[in-house]
């Protein structure tokens, strides 16, 4: 295990809080680096495996834009697009809502369901490997990480 003061050749810190914040920084790059490489190997996005997820578990009901907005994990600035391209790739589909001519509801594919279901093993292989902490310890680091979004 190298201290995070060895990675960035910083000796010091302003206080244990600063170098928590650039060590929460820096593992989070490496961890955003080693995903965008797992997924462009399958040939998606991070933003999409994660849209993908929002709609298979509101599978078999639709979910709107404003919906997915709401709960994804990375923020994509153009979700339109983003949904544009898991259509073309036929990972997912949108109808008119016939609630609200508005509104469009969106819906995860069977291949799009494929997908995930190809996916899930590689995703909690790799999660296992980034990830090197017991069951405890991860469930501590999610009690520090919740704390400090207050």
């Amino acid at each position: 295990m190298t201290d995070i003061s060895d990675k960035i050749k910083q000796a010091a810190f302003d206080s244990p809080q600063h170098k928590a914040m650039i060590n929460l920084l820096y593992t989070n790059n490496r961890l955003i680096e080693q995903l965008n490489a797992f997924f462009k190997s399958h040939d998606i996005t991070n933003q999409q495996y994660n849209v993908l997820r929002i709609l298979r578990g509101r599978h078999p009901e639709p979910c709107n834009v404003k919906c997915i907005k709401d709960v994804m994990i990375f923020k994509a600035p153009d979700l339109t697009r983003l949904i544009d391209r898991l259509v073309q790739k036929g990972l997912a589909e949108r109808k008119t809502c016939p609630k609200s001519r508005r509104e469009l509801d969106i819906n995860i594919t069977e291949k799009g369901l494929r997908l995930l279901s190809k996916l899930n093993p590689e995703v909690k292989k790799m999660t296992d490997n980034l990830i090197c902490l017991s069951d405890d310890e991860a469930e501590q680091l999610s009690f520090l990480l919740d704390k400090m979004r207050g």
